[in-house]
């Protein structure tokens, strides 16, 4: 067996019981296992997998997600100076998160040092410069005024823009292939608005019924796009 290690400090540790739950199944499934560990300040993943080099790209497209989704969440929520009500903001950010998603991971996969310890906390101070001017210079373009009636508009504009189809039943939300979205728990609660908002959904598949509050965010952002069965 060979160990890949991830760390991160410990008031982030949310972010390795993340990355531990998204990665163990893939693990166990060749044969492997994992352990995940707080202590001393920071919190730490090891896995052991039968090949770390065919497992590497699994484990840098989980801390891209991590990176890409919390680390960029918490980024937004400490920058953007905009008069939105408390939903809406966390919206916005997740609308921001979603409009960059492919192109940010792709830049932050190539940056993860997956064949030797990884701290991510180090990966998103010491590699990532280039990406928190980009996203500083999104900041910058939101204006103060920014308003519900805007995040409306940039929210069908994304969906106009998107072929991702997502499938919502009862209180979760799948993608494509069906498998459960949970990236919501990144921005530090999980819910299901957030999440139709981070998948940057085109089309969107109610397999049943949603609760009253789900139809109406639907009917408001995603009007076009909403198919109810």
């Amino acid at each position: 067996m060979e160990t890949i290690e991830l760390s991160e400090r410990m008031e982030h540790g949310a972010y390795l019981s993340y990355l531990y739950n998204t990665l163990l199944t893939d693990a166990a499934a060749l044969g492997g296992r994992g352990e995940i560990e707080f202590g001393g300040g920071r919190a730490v993943v090891r896995l052991e997998v039968p090949d770390a080099a065919a497992f590497s790209g699994r484990v840098a497209g989980a801390v891209a997600e991590v990176l890409c989704v919390g680390y960029k969440y918490r980024f937004l929520e400490e920058r953007l100076c905009v008069c939105l009500p408390r939903r809406e903001r966390r919206l916005l950010a997740a609308a921001l998160i979603a409009a960059d998603y492919t192109g940010d991971m792709a830049y932050v996969r190539r940056k993860v040092p997956v064949l030797r310890p990884c701290a991510v906390d180090g990966v998103y101070a010491f590699r990532l410069g280039a990406l928190r001017e980009k996203w500083e210079k999104i900041v910058a373009y939101i204006p103060a005024g920014f308003s519900v009636p805007d995040l409306k508009r940039f929210c069908e504009f994304l969906a106009g823009e998107s072929r991702n189809t997502i499938y919502l039943k009862g209180n979760a939300v799948y993608g494509e292939d069906f498998s459960p979205l949970r990236r919501s728990r990144l921005t530090g609660a999980e819910d299901m608005e957030t999440e139709i908002v981070l998948s940057d959904a085109g089309f969107i598949y109610c397999l049943g019924e949603v609760e009253d509050s789900i139809g109406d965010f639907l009917q408001k952002y995603y009007a076009e796009r909403a198919i109810f069965s």
